[in-house]
């Protein structure tokens, strides 16, 4: 089937991603670097193989985990209760190879919420219900699958890394950017923030696609703490993406 095969394309390039981003090395401030890639990989193959397709509406890409959702769940923007349960997502959650005690790996036991997750599967459950009414016009992925951790415990963002670091991550992750969407092939990406829509004008230069950009969800944005659906509705339909009215059951 050729969504048995588009999963099983984007699974490789995401392995591959792990084995290029393994040898880098980032400096101080950052002290542990996790993938959640690699010890989150039963949810995130899960992740893909349920709701990956080709030819999507869309491909929204944010820009790397945080430490309360992907980073615990293995999927983007994967805050715990709505991996769990609005798409019944689960799996095994093993640990990063150095931990910072700090930021503790629980899995999909972690009682702490990632806001920008709640925020993007909120508006995703308010205007399409389901999590397959949603997935049968969007998918979702990362950038940067690294979660950068400083000496603190504080999260650092892939743009703060020393420049020859940050040069040699964006060189592996646009190559994997480029490979998803060239297999994915939508007729919209949709970068999540300035961030993610900057690097993907950049890794998809020459590409027959549609590139935007919606509000970043962080609650550090005070225009998205001011009503981010709203925004992020306003930011699609800019794109010329047209979206069902809110809607509150399923």
């Amino acid at each position: 089937m050729v969504r048995d095969r588009t999963q099983e394309v984007l699974l490789d390039i995401r392995r591959q991603l792990v084995a290029e981003l393994a040898p880098l090395r980032f400096s101080h401030p950052v002290t542990h670097v996790y993938n959640p890639l690699d010890y989150a990989r039963e949810p995130h193959e899960e992740f893909v193989r349920r709701f990956a397709r080709r030819r999507p509406e869309a491909v929204f890409v944010g820009m790397n985990p945080g430490p309360f959702g992907m980073a615990q769940t293995g999927v983007p923007f994967g805050e715990v209760g709505f991996v769990r349960d609005w798409m019944g997502i689960a799996g095994r959650v093993e640990k990063p190879a150095a931990e910072h005690p700090k930021r503790p790996i629980l899995g999909f036991a972690c009682a702490r919420s990632e806001v920008s997750g709640q925020r993007v599967w909120g508006w995703a459950r308010e205007t399409f219900g389901t999590a397959e009414r949603f997935f049968a016009r969007f998918f979702v992925i990362n950038y940067c699958p690294l979660v950068f951790v400083e000496e603190s415990g504080r999260n650092r963002t892939p743009e703060k890394c020393a420049p020859s670091e940050r040069d040699a991550l964006y060189a592996v992750c646009d190559r994997a950017l480029r490979r998803s969407i060239e297999w994915l092939a939508p007729r919209h990406v949709i970068g999540v923030g300035n961030f993610a829509e900057a690097r993907a004008r950049v890794a998809l230069a020459g590409l027959d696609v549609a590139i935007g950009r919606v509000l970043h969800p962080s609650p550090q944005s005070p225009a998205a703490n001011r009503g981010w659906s709203t925004a992020a509705r306003r930011d699609l339909a800019g794109c010329g993406i047209e979206l069902p009215r809110a809607r509150v059951d399923d």
